[in-house]
């Protein structure tokens, strides 16, 4: 049996949709308070080994850090200076989480203010508005958190195979998902923009140069499943109907990108292959047909203990 967690989004969408929520709170503080980095670099969470946090924050009070511990179910809010505190995971309203985080935000010094409407998000409500109340299904996100720390490893993996410019394996709060982008080094040209929910200045930004960019999400309204993803920008020609591998792979046309269902992968004889050869291929896929200059920006993948090879 896999040691990947069942994932069912219409089973946990209410309390992944909350979790969402609570992210982008936090993830607010952190863009407000942090100087722009390229490609909206500064404002993801990442994986950590029980759950999702910011890394060290700036603040006028010192540095902090904000953590979702999804195995004990808290919000933690730590300070250089080594004091901390901590709000409770569970059912209720946003706008109480929201009111409560920026209370002990306040205690500790940090008076910080955040464009309180949510992103990407069908029918937004401003969080202190939100009083509508949600579950919290504890089972459901301690198996998202699995997955999450499952993927990150692939993708760090995949990740050490390149050495043109990368982003880091990180998790985006505004659309829920885990992404890794790989650069060609080349200029874009200014994408349309038009991502409910988002700047089109964030997004031309974001999209400033070629990428290839694959990514995990557990879910939508629009496809209520989890399943990674991989896409080029700009895609070129011949890339939806390129070879990829494992042979549930396809693309699709709606979304612009290739698909690969994460029950696919879990059920695999070798999950962490399965997924590996998916974000192989689809890249392949996407340099190749761009012409990127391959044998430039790729290496082998890292073995640890062992310097690259020159």
């Amino acid at each position: 049996m896999s040691n990947w967690p069942a994932l069912d989004w219409p089973a946990w969408r209410e309390t992944a949709l909350h979790l969402q929520l609570m992210t982008q709170i936090a993830g607010k503080v952190r863009l407000a308070l942090t100087p722009w980095l390229n490609h909206g670099w500064h404002v993801a969470l990442y994986v950590m080994p029980r759950g999702l946090g910011t890394s060290p924050i700036p603040s006028n009070a010192g540095p902090f850090e904000l953590e979702f511990d999804l195995v004990d179910h808290r919000l933690a809010v730590r300070m250089a200076d080594g004091s901390d505190a901590s709000i409770a995971l569970g059912a209720g309203t946003i706008a109480g989480f929201y009111a409560e985080l920026m209370a002990v935000l306040g205690a500790f010094g940090i008076h910080v203010a955040i464009n309180t409407l949510p992103n990407e998000m069908p029918d937004p409500v401003r969080f202190p508005e939100d009083t509508q109340h949600r579950p919290y299904e504890r089972a459901a996100v301690e198996a998202f958190h699995g997955a999450l720390c499952r993927v990150d490893s692939v993708f760090k993996h995949f990740r050490t195979g390149f050495l043109g410019k990368a982003s880091p394996v990180h998790f985006f709060w505004g659309s829920f998902d885990l992404a890794v982008t790989r650069f060609s080094g080349r200029a874009a040209p200014p994408h349309p923009g038009g991502v409910p929910g988002l700047p089109d200045a964030v997004t031309r930004e974001a999209y400033s140069h070629e990428v290839s960019s694959a990514g995990f999400w557990p879910g939508s309204d629009a496809y209520p499943h989890a399943a990674f993803y991989s896409y080029a920008y700009p895609a070129p020609p011949g890339f939806a109907d390129a070879p990829v591998r494992p042979d549930a792979a396809r693309f699709d046309a709606g979304l612009g990108e290739f698909l690969l269902d994460y029950e696919e992968v879990r059920s695999a004889p070798d999950p962490e292959a399965a997924l590996m050869a998916f974000l192989r291929s689809t890249y392949e896929a996407a340099a190749t047909l761009a012409d990127w200059d391959r044998a430039a920006l790729e290496c082998d993948t890292g073995v640890p203990r062992i310097p690259r090879r020159l």
